[in-house]
């Protein structure tokens, strides 16, 4: 990865954040996308200091012409891109009956559109370098996750719409990896959108026991040396969910439904 360009969304925090240390101390160069540019430009300048080249490019991955110009800032910066990371993203926690209807919207929008927009501005530049195309989901990319119905769409699509674009690129040398990470310990609970949109401001599960942000980045920066089609984190959490769903479904929804049932304050009765 030395001399890569790397872009990284969602960079200021959680994954993207250890994403950034990650890939800059491998000695490629990286480009941090996310709407708090003070937060990304504090990240920056830490970088800066370990030698590691870095661009900050405020964005709100919702918003098309922002997406537009973190490609064209990349290119005017570093002149080609190597490897795409998209991991912004945003959650929530509500029955959907409950559900405001613009709360499942901010999720596509951030989720899904957040994607295909980069995506499709960083493409032609990713086919000239035959580089990589990454997707931060989450098992709930796999198996429908109670309590958070606009989260698991926005995943699934994200992973239908990567899976295809891998397909269609069989034959330009791009490389396509989808990322699914068991629970891992970052601010996306805390922030997550409750039914109203309001944020939930505190996490229901023990972030002890997560896999960190950190070990995250290590396992995506060896899955994509290696360009793997998908990385499924975590043998409980991960491997294990997603086999149960494929040949034992029944069994699965029960057990995901008492799994969400016993967190603090769930939405289910």
């Amino acid at each position: 990865m030395k001399d890569k360009i790397v872009i990284i969304t969602g960079a200021s925090s959680g994954i993207g954040k250890a994403l950034a240390y990650e890939f800059g101390r491998k000695g490629s160069h990286v480009v941090l996308a996310a709407r708090n540019l003070q937060g990304l430009q504090q990240i920056v300048d830490d970088l800066t200091a370990l030698g590691i080249q870095a661009l900050a490019v405020k964005t709100d991955v919702t918003i098309e012409s922002d997406c537009r110009n973190l490609i064209e800032m990349t290119i005017e910066k570093f002149g080609k891109i190597d490897i795409l990371i998209n991991n912004a993203g945003i959650s929530m926690r509500a029955l959907f009956i409950d559900l405001q209807l613009d709360v499942m919207r901010r999720l596509m929008d951030t989720n899904y559109w957040g994607t295909v927009y980069c995506t499709k501005f960083a493409m032609p530049h990713l086919l000239k370098s035959k580089g990589s195309l990454i997707g931060v989901i989450s098992i709930g990319g796999y198996i429908g996750m109670p309590g958070r119905s606009a989260y698991a769409a926005s995943k699934f699509a994200v992973r239908g719409f990567l899976d295809t674009v891998r397909v269609e690129n069989r034959k330009t040398g791009l490389h396509v990896l989808v990322v699914a990470p068991g629970f891992t310990t970052s601010n996306i609970r805390r922030a997550a959108l409750l039914a109203d949109g309001s944020e939930q401001g505190e996490t229901p599960r023990d972030e002890n026991h997560m896999m960190s942000a950190e070990e995250v980045a290590s396992h995506i920066y060896k899955s994509l040396v290696k360009r793997d089609r998908q990385l499924i984190l975590t043998f409980l959490q991960g491997k294990l969910t997603v086999f149960l769903g494929k040949f034992v479904p029944k069994y699965l929804d029960k057990l995901i439904y008492n799994t969400f049932a016993k967190e603090p304050d769930s939405p289910l009765k």
